[in-house]
């Protein structure tokens, strides 16, 4: 039996995700099991609910099956998909062989974008699979998947490994035929790996053809929707939306998006210029991450020479955008942020806007700007942990009443109940494109992309950059949990002396004890030894008044001109660190402030902090 103890580190917050030498045979033969194991439960959950249906013609098994056969199978439906990387369709093959031995039927898409998995996920049950490493680099291999229409949360995903590590026999190459799941009896699903006819008859591959042509149906009507919407005579029911009067250029980055990028934009737009739009595993122009310093600079320049309106970029498995405007210059995710909360807000459905509260979601790691602009749209803006499992989470949590959700890598949801709750990177370039035409009919207004974005507030900003992890003591805690304590410290230091001038507050010192900061475990860490040296000139100087601290994921301060976080990547063993101000002056005091208060746990954390250039 394999130990799998080499392929722990690619059970991740978000994903199951690493270098692809990792993701051996046995390894996917095994998760193909867990993901029946996973799976099975939900058939009580889907007899339960007569409801739910697929809303196309496809049926699972064939209609010649007998009917007991098709009472096992059509229980549980599960979408399977994968990207363009070198090793996705056999990994994602493999698992719908083991998932239909397993009674599941499986409906396999072929290639393609993670929210194309998801959005056809939702015409059945809510159970979908995508084999996909996003936008990581050309040898890393992946998996992400939805149960009951939601994202596993990290201890679900730490759950299935443990589950792995636990309970899988040994498969070999070359016993999927054979494969079989634990000894003991398992009421939740049932084992028909000796039946090959039936194993196969569960297994359903739809075209190309089909997969697109109802996704972009779907997109289709909501625009058409919108268009009625925004009309106040009757339409006699147009079935069309006309095309916007737009010249775009989109670069795929020879990511999964290209297999739709071209067909489905010259149906919405006049003019489209795609650049990229092969999908291609070994990524010959690099990574297909549009958040990498210069990595749009292809696209900046075909803005530029096609005198185009707006530039689009999608990464790797088409979940994250970013956007080039008609000058060809980057336009900040903060800002496309906004503009995408706005569109949320000012196209909502009537049903909504009865709504007592619109929430609009963002990431810990957008600007100090955001939330005032997101409250004059009438919106409570919500600042979350980063992450868009988390982001999602909430968006779908029964009580929620966040109408769009945003991250600065680019995820965006829209949750007006037009579309899916996903974050689609091409649905939201459309909306972003429908709204700019809109609006410009509405004014009468021909202003560019960037005569809009000019009207935001001006800012100067770090990209969010990601830094090695310091070595700690062994005494120690972590690197960000002293960090936290210390500035929940200071805060609370600054916070007990507001008669300060009545003393000399140069020689004024308070016992940790006095505080309510909660103190470290270890009385011999680091950061017990910085916090007795603290004096309450020094608290004032690094957390002025008016600092607001927020320490729900790493460390995060707002000040009058700006913001800084720091915080540990969900993803990597590294910290990532992004930095804004009003003008390069304060970009440099709240960097300096940042250094100084990682200075005395680590001189070389506090001189890359510095060294972090503005965008």
């Amino acid at each position: 039996m394999p130990s799998f103890a080499a392929q722990q580190s690619l059970f991740r917050a978000y994903d199951i995700r690493g270098t692809n030498t990792h993701f051996t045979d046995e390894l996917v033969q095994a998760l193909g099991h867990r993901f029946a194991q996973l799976y099975g439960p939900q058939r009580s959950q889907f007899t339960k609910n007569s409801n739910a249906h697929a809303a196309t013609d496809v049926t699972c098994p064939p209609n010649n099956t007998v009917n007991f056969q098709q009472n096992i199978a059509a229980e549980i439906i599960v979408v399977i998909g994968y990207d363009m990387r070198h090793g996705s369709e056999s990994i994602a093959r493999t698992l719908s062989t083991v998932l239909a031995q397993q009674g599941l039927c499986v409906i396999q898409l072929g290639l393609v974008t993670t929210p194309m998995m998801a959005f056809w996920a939702k015409q059945y049950q809510g159970h979908g699979i995508i084999v996909t490493a996003s936008h990581s680099a050309k040898d890393i291999l992946g998996i992400k998947w939805l149960v009951n229409h939601k994202s596993p949360s990290s201890l679900e995903i730490q759950a299935l490994y443990q589950q792995l590590i636990s309970h899988t026999h040994y498969l070999s190459k070359n016993q999927v035929e054979q494969a079989t799941l634990d000894s003991e009896p398992d009421s939740h699903y049932i084992n028909i790996s000796s039946n090959t006819e039936l194993s196969r008859a569960l297994l359903k591959e739809l075209p190309a053809k089909q997969v697109a042509d109802v996704y972009i149906a779907a997109i289709e009507q909501v625009f058409c929707q919108l268009t009625q919407d925004n009309q106040t005579a009757p339409t006699n029911n147009r079935k069309t939306a006309s095309k916007l009067d737009l010249v775009v250029v989109i670069d795929c980055m020879h990511g999964a998006t290209g297999n739709i990028t071209q067909r489905l934009f010259d149906r919405f737009c006049q003019h489209v210029i795609v650049l990229n739009d092969t999908p291609d595993g070994s990524f010959p122009l690099g990574n297909p991450d549009p958040a990498e310093p210069n990595r749009l600079t292809a696209l900046q320049q075909a803005v530029a020479s096609h005198c185009a309106d707006i530039g689009l970029a999608f990464d790797g498995d088409g979940d994250r955008l970013m956007i080039v405007d008609n000058n060809g210059k980057v336009v900040m995710p903060d800002h496309l942020l906004y503009l995408l909360a706005r569109i949320a807000i000012t196209e909502r459905p009537d049903s909504l806007t009865s709504s007592l509260a619109s929430e609009v979601l963002f990431d810990i790691k957008c600007a100090h700007h955001l939330p005032k602009l997101l409250a004059d749209l009438g919106a409570m803006p919500v600042i979350s942990k980063t992450g868009s499992s988390f982001m999602r989470q909430q968006v779908q949590h029964p009580d929620s009443q966040i109408v769009f959700a945003g991250e600065l890598s680019g995820h965006f949801i829209f949750n007006d109940g037009r579309f899916i709750p996903y974050d689609d990177a091409i649905y939201a370039a459309l909306r972003l494109l429908h709204w700019f035409v809109k609006s410009r009919n509405i004014l009468d207004d021909k202003n560019a992309l960037s005569d809009i974005l000019q009207r935001l507030p001006a800012m100067v900003s770090t990209a969010d950059h990601y830094l090695p992890v310091p070595q700690t003591a062994r005494t120690d805690c972590s690197i960000m949990e002293q960090l936290t304590r210390v500035c929940t410290y200071l805060q609370d230091l600054a916070s007990m002396t507001p008669h300060a001038d009545s003393f000399d507050i140069s020689d004024y010192r308070l016992d940790a004890a006095n505080l309510p900061t909660a103190l470290c475990a270890s009385p011999v860490c680091t950061c017990s030894t910085i916090r007795s040296h603290i004096a309450v000139e020094q608290a004032k100087s690094l957390l002025p008044a008016g600092t607001r601290l927020s320490c729900i994921d790493g460390v995060r301060l707002d000040f009058a001109h700006g913001f800084g976080v720091l915080r540990q990547s969900n993803t990597s063993n590294s910290l990532t660190a992004r930095f804004a101000g009003d003008s390069m002056d304060d970009l440099k005091d709240i960097q300096a402030t940042f250094a100084a208060l990682c200075r005395p746990f680590d001189a070389e954390l506090a001189t890359q902090i510095i060294a972090m250039p503005a965008e």
